[in-house]
């Protein structure tokens, strides 16, 4: 695609866009600031319209019925969750029995290391990428000290070679190679928080399988975000959270994959609790947990139903919407947020512009970071004091998330124009 850096040129992007009036559908921060563009969903995305109604359904039925609710209000609490698991399924590419939404997402890991993490004494190491999300290194060293081993002898970490900011792919999988006799699990972020980057899931799960590892991954900064085809690619587990490009609200549940082979697997170790348990004899309250089968045997407790009816309302955009249409306007917004950057880096050499994300848009998910060393803190403030929210990481680090549902054209060329004042006006 050919791009121009004229506003004429962003807002015929955008009246040309299938999905552009979805942006209508979202709140935007009211900030007071002589500029509005919104980057930031890969931290916390925008709020549907649509969810004030969905939860005041809920509130208003909480009020008519009380504990009668689970059972008598418009959409049953006792299984609220069942209705998020078709679109849920449908956004990660997942049967619905592999599916179920509960619990935060780091908890959701945890849980998922009972049953995938099973170590021996020759057996036991983890590979994963370095500068993961530091919940996950941090989860990684406690199951590992857990289970009564040396995080740093049984975690891996695959980084980029001395001066880039990119893993390779083949240096992941000469990593699988490498230490194919002592693997236990491959567990990798499916897009890289810091970077972007994309992984290759089904080409690494398949080279964790050929060495007797298993497979799974965190996918907050994936689901709702590019194509996953959890099923097909024989992912082993994964989990993420809905709260960034699923827009369900600040710090909502998240939601869970277990492949059904395993779902299927009733003597795989896990955490018992009564919402994974058999429901026809769940209120028969009998000792003996029996689970039931596919994900959500892995539940524990009941569903917060404020919070997930947020999630359901979020969730029907995305059907309405679809996954391959959001993933060829990501492209297109990430291509012009590339080609601005490439200009403003041209245009003022001396502020060293940098992108560390693919350009690769195969390679990438909605988000472009940006390297600006030696004043990038200065110009990130700046920029917010404008309106153009972002999001900042040390040392040195922009990152970028044109949102396909929300964000457009303009927005991106809001950013460029805010940009270039900053950088010719700021010493």
């Amino acid at each position: 695609m050919e791009y121009e850096p004229t506003l004429g040129f962003a807002k015929a992007q955008d009246q040309a866009d299938p999905i552009g009036s979805y942006r209508d559908h979202f709140h935007f921060p009211q900030l007071n600031t002589p500029e509005m563009a919104y980057f930031s969903g890969h931290s916390l995305g925008l709020q549907p319209r649509s969810v004030r109604a969905s939860v005041e359904v809920e509130l208003e039925e909480w009020a008519k019925y009380g504990v009668e609710g689970h059972f008598h209000s418009t959409h049953p609490w006792y299984s609220y969750h069942e209705l998020l698991t078709p679109p849920m399924a449908r956004i990660v590419g997942a049967r619905e029995s592999e599916v179920v939404c509960m619990n935060s997402l780091t908890t959701n890991i945890h849980l998922l290391f009972v049953s995938f993490y099973r170590p021996t004494a020759s057996r036991y190491k983890i590979i994963s990428e370095a500068r993961m999300f530091p919940s996950d290194r941090y989860l990684l060293e406690t199951q590992a000290a857990f289970h009564g081993f040396d995080p740093d002898d049984a975690i891996i970490e695959v980084g980029p070679p001395e001066g880039e900011w990119l893993i390779r792919h083949e240096d992941i999988l000469a990593a699988i190679e490498q230490n194919a006799d002592e693997l236990a699990m491959v567990f990798l972020g499916g897009v890289n928080y810091f970077t972007g980057q994309l992984f290759d899931m089904k080409a690494l799960t398949q080279a964790a399988h050929q060495v007797g590892a298993v497979a799974g991954y965190d996918l907050a900064h994936a689901a709702g975000n590019v194509p996953l085809a959890l099923h097909d690619w024989d992912v082993d587990f994964a989990a993420w959270c809905s709260y960034k490009y699923l827009n369900s609200g600040p710090g909502n549940a998240g939601a869970i994959f277990v492949h059904e082979r395993h779902g299927e697997d009733f003597d795989l170790p896990r955490f018992g609790g009564w919402w994974g348990h058999d429901k026809d004899t769940r209120f028969q309250m009998k000792s003996g947990f029996q689970p039931m089968p596919g994900a959500e045997g892995w539940q524990l407790s009941n569903v917060p139903v404020l919070g997930m009816s947020a999630m359901k309302a979020s969730l029907a955009v995305f059907d309405a919407v679809g996954m391959p249409a959001l993933r060829e306007k990501s492209e297109r917004l990430t291509g012009y947020l590339e080609y601005t950057i490439d200009g403003l880096a041209g245009e003022f050499p001396d502020a060293r512009i940098s992108l560390i994300t693919p350009r690769d848009p195969a390679r990438r998910g909605s988000q472009i970071s940006i390297n600006i060393a030696g004043r990038e803190r200065r110009l990130f403030d700046d920029m917010i004091a404008r309106g153009v929210i972002a999001d900042f990481r040390e040392p040195c680090i922009i990152r970028i998330a044109p949102v396909p549902l929300y964000n457009s054209f303009e927005d991106v060329f809001t950013f460029g124009r805010v940009m270039r004042d900053l950088l010719r006006n700021s010493p």
